[in-house]
């Protein structure tokens, strides 16, 4: 199961269609939106450095790379159905075959709980899928990005209630087996752009973004010793916190004790400077945690800056210096990760 991550950023040209409207829409705006900023002249760190793959590439993909020493351990995506295969019946079996794995070499793991596919199959219970009590249990999305279009796909109704007290128990199930043993748990990202012409499920962005909420702070309340963290890149129906669900967002987990995080680190990329970047910058040293990912669409964008593709040290320096990122997830496709371990 390759990790195939196609959407950067899932609904940005929807989000950029509604820049025109953003000035009427509520909220106030992003503190900072433009051209980002050079790295600060003082108070530098480095991330630390984990691999980043599908939990059905561990084997694979994930295994040839974890005794380098310059990983620190790796961050698995799961999705739901793997973990949740009939209804109440929860299977960690393989979470908990990677982790000795991990463990065993003295290394660190995080898991992705993975609700939302940028192609198909939709890999959520079947029972969600098909029980009238929800609805559909999932709706369909549109990925389109920076990159052109990608397949049709889909994400969990997190707007029905019922949905999101499933999906709510899978985590307290999965804290009372992991909490304390895992780094970390985060949910993906928040950008999603569902085609509202074909959804039966009655989302809307409000609702979706309360979800999102209600979710991350249930993550934070059953896990207790391992931090939870929520990507968060773009929220869809805003631009430029034109809802202000972006200042909204971080203001949440700074309250809630939560982490954040995102699946992209695009150094510059007008698009993040205008949604989730500025936050980042802002909230520097106020969050738990930071934890940033360079997945696999990321090595096909460009700096506006150079014009040529990014080099790891950008990612790094952007990573770490600008978006405070105390841990990066790196793609085990990533170049560096092919050549000899700099000890």
């Amino acid at each position: 199961m390759k990790t195939k991550r196609i959407a950067v950023g899932a609904g940005i040209l929807v989000a950029m269609s509604l820049t025109g409207v953003a000035a009427v829409a509520s909220g106030a705006p992003a503190p900072t939106s433009g051209t980002a900023s050079a790295a600060p002249a003082s108070g530098k760190k480095t991330a630390t450095n984990y691999l980043y793959s599908s939990i059905g590439d561990f084997d694979a993909e994930v295994k040839p790379l974890l005794d380098r020493p310059d990983v620190a351990g790796v961050q698995l995506v799961v999705p739901w159905k793997a973990l949740e295969r009939k209804k109440g019946q929860y299977d960690f079996s393989e979470i908990d075959r990677a982790l000795k794995y991990v463990q065993d070499r003295h290394k660190k793991l995080f898991i992705q709980v993975q609700d939302r596919f940028f192609a198909p199959p939709t890999r959520l219970p079947d029972y969600l899928l098909q029980d009238p009590e929800y609805k559909g249990g999932a709706a369909p999305t549109k990925n389109e990005n920076g990159l052109g279009p990608g397949e049709p796909g889909a994400v969990a109704a997190q707007w029905n209630p019922q949905v999101r007290g499933r999906f709510q128990q899978l985590l307290k199930s999965m804290s009372q087996k992991f909490d304390g043993r895992l780094a970390g748990v985060n949910l993906p990202e928040t950008a999603t752009e569902v085609d509202t012409e074909k959804d039966r499920t009655g989302y809307s962005d409000d609702a979706y973004f309360k979800a999102e909420l209600d979710n991350m702070a249930y993550g934070k309340k059953v896990f207790h010793k391992t931090p939870f963290i929520q990507y968060v890149n773009f929220w869809p129906g805003e631009w430029n916190n034109s809802r202000n669900y972006m200042k909204r967002t971080f203001e949440f987990a700074k309250a809630h004790g939560i982490g954040l995080g995102g699946p992209d680190i695009l150094p510059d990329r007008p698009a993040q400077m205008e949604n989730s970047y500025p936050f980042f910058k802002k909230y520097r040293g106020q969050l738990p945690m930071v934890a940033m990912a360079v997945q696999e669409p990321d090595f096909q964008y460009k700096s506006p800056t150079t014009g040529k593709p990014y080099t790891r040290e950008e990612f790094t320096d952007f990573g770490t210096n600008t978006l405070g990122a105390d841990a990066i997830f790196w793609a085990t496709s990533s170049p560096w990760l092919h050549q000899p371990a700099a000890r």
